[in-house]
């Protein structure tokens, strides 16, 4: 299909900003996009609650994560990684370390919220997964308030938190991203990779009311086959689902610096900071900071705790 831009009269579609593919299939242009300001007082922006999703595996989402995250902070905002794919911890993994505690610690009362996260390069916070997350549904009343106090205590100290969900539509994935306000749905452009994140917006969508997510393409040739993939899952959405807004939030190419980095169990935003995944995963990054964020009503963490150990999770 041709790679020019996307028909803004489907609902369903969105113009993307920094890092959207362009209409001839060279590099996109990027528009002047938000600088990072200085850092406000603590009540002057509420922490923005991201999932970072995907329908299938393999698709390269803790990479993203990962990357997003240490972009974010080169740029001045303070991230904290939840890695909540349960069973399939890789945060740590990818950057070569070994965690001595999860949340799964901290609810039989052994460590605190402090001393389970781990801090990472360029000072972003990691908090590793643990099966135990699976107890949050189930936690007591004074374990609610614990949990409230002592993340509020980071509330100060965060601009972001990116939450790392399992590949597929289980339970604790449509969990996530009920109780987070923004999603990031990370696809390639593999027909089993598009019909699988179409499945996840599809369940959040029409069993949920999901109405807004931020697409990714990843390891595609280009920006033409990113705003191709883009315009399918458009097309389908604005054709099946509701009240639906899908945005392209840039793209990755597929880069040898990646794989590469995994093998060395550290960062590619860290060792080839100049390769091209690198440069767009910095995109992405001003993209968020120059998004208006949705209207949390409270602050953007209070809300996500306050539905974390409240939601039921029966999310089937």
């Amino acid at each position: 299909m041709s790679g020019s831009a996307p028909d803004n009269s489907n609902p369903a579609r969105r113009a993307a900003a920094p890092g959207q593919p362009g209409p001839s299939g060279s590099k996109p242009a990027a528009r002047p996009a938000a600088r990072p300001s200085s850092r406000p007082g603590p009540k002057a922006r509420p922490v923005r609650v991201i999932t970072v999703s995907s329908g299938k595996g393999g698709v390269g989402k803790s990479n993203i994560t990962l990357a997003l995250a240490l972009a974010l902070a080169g740029l001045g905002r303070k991230v904290l990684i939840w890695d909540a794919d349960l069973g399939l911890a890789n945060t740590d993994v990818l950057l070569g370390i070994r965690t001595k505690a999860t949340i799964h610690d901290w609810l039989k009362g052994e460590k605190t919220l402090s001393d389970i996260i781990i801090k990472g390069p360029k000072g972003i916070n990691i908090l590793p997964a643990a099966s135990g997350i699976l107890e949050l549904n189930e936690i007591s009343e004074s374990q609610k308030a614990r949990l409230i106090a002592e993340f509020e205590e980071w509330q100060g100290e965060l601009d972001f938190l990116l939450i790392d969900t399992a590949a597929g539509i289980g339970p604790n994935v449509i969990f996530f991203n009920l109780v987070a306000q923004e999603h990031l749905v990370v696809l390639t452009s593999e027909p089993t990779s598009i019909t699988d994140a179409y499945a996840l917006i599809k369940a959040l969508n029409t069993k949920h009311r999901q109405g807004g997510f931020y697409l990714l393409p990843n390891m595609v040739s280009g920006p033409k086959d990113a705003l191709a993939v883009f315009e399918l899952m458009s097309n389908v959405a604005g054709q099946y689902l509701g009240q639906v807004s899908l945005d392209l939030a840039g793209y990755v190419p597929f880069d040898e610096a990646v794989p590469a980095s995994v093998r060395r169990q550290q960062p590619f935003y860290i060792l080839y900071p100049d390769c091209e995944a690198s440069v767009r995963i910095t995109e992405l990054a001003r993209y968020l900071i120059g998004r208006e964020p949705p209207a949390f009503g409270v602050g953007g963490l209070v809300l996500f705790l306050n539905r974390l150990v409240s939601m039921e999770r029966a999310v089937d």
